[in-house]
């Protein structure tokens, strides 16, 4: 598999998908972010390439599930009949998919159908870099910090705001739970130390004072979303990107609600820990 690099820190594509699964395994964790251009896929092809990377986690948000596959999450702005064929605004802030779940995810993998005309980019935000560049005395303070996680976006509650977390019903929101992971968490496949989640669902430290502990998260926010650490994807139709939960934040972006934009998503979790 011929990859070129997307950026000097991480990211990475390539025009062809090899038959030899490990190359794209080995590829994807070593890149973050690793991109397929201009593939065609139908949802039965779509969906045993994504489980090859692992066991997909329906979306809590089921009336957008793909009419095939509960497994695709349908991500569009179109709407027929009056009615919405998709989420709309998935995730337009920093954050990390299924961070509030116990087991989370670790890759998630969108296959691009239509493209709007300006925009509808993911940025991205590389959480290996952001943990290594910290100070050492930093690094000492937050090693055994556990933050407590739950579906939501810390900095917007509003639910008639466009960057609040996708706004559940109130059965879904019976589904969620508090949950709990480090702040610096080994990535369960590489091994390496990243920043895990401090921007998105994200709500507080376990032993800690409320406003200490958001002020220590909104901190490590701010270091951890700084420019220096994203990357910027662009997409074409056909593409298929997987990126890596564990080591990255993402965001994607606003755009005209008028201009159409549908992808397919398939969220793939970790195993769980014996």
């Amino acid at each position: 598999m011929e990859l070129r690099k997307l950026s000097d820190g991480f990211a990475a594509e390539s025009d062809r998908i090899p038959q030899d699964f490990r190359e794209v395994w080995d590829a994807f964790f070593a890149s973050q972010v690793l991109v397929f251009r201009n593939q065609k896929f139908s949802a039965d092809g779509f969906l045993a390439f994504a489980r090859q990377l692992g066991r997909p986690e329906p979306h809590v948000i089921d009336q957008f599930h793909h009419p095939e596959h509960a497994d695709i999450l349908i991500l569009s702005n179109v709407q027929k009949d009056g009615q919405p064929t998709g989420l709309a605004d998935a995730g337009t802030y920093f954050h990390t998919d299924y961070s509030y779940l116990d087991v989370p995810a670790r890759a998630t993998t969108l296959y691009s159908i239509q493209v709007p005309r300006v925009g509808g980019d993911t940025l991205f935000a590389n959480q290996y870099a952001a943990y290594d560049d910290l100070s050492q005395k930093m690094k000492n303070s937050i090693e055994n910090l556990v933050a407590l996680h739950h579906y939501g976006n810390r900095d917007d509650l509003d639910k008639s705001s466009r960057t609040v977390a996708s706004v559940l019903s109130g059965e879904q929101e019976q589904k969620m739970a508090w949950v709990r992971h480090k702040v610096a968490r080994k990535h369960p496949v590489t091994g390496r130390t990243a920043l895990y989640a401090v921007s998105g669902s994200s709500f507080g430290i376990e032993g800690m004072p409320r406003d200490e502990a958001i002020d220590l998260l909104d901190g490590l926010k701010a270091h951890a979303t700084q420019e220096k650490y994203h990357y910027r994807l662009k997409y074409g139709v056909g593409d298929v990107v997987i990126w890596d939960n564990a080591s990255l934040l993402h965001s994607a972006t606003l755009i005209d609600p008028n201009d159409p934009r549908t992808l397919w998503r398939i969220t793939i979790k970790e195993e769980r820990k014996s």
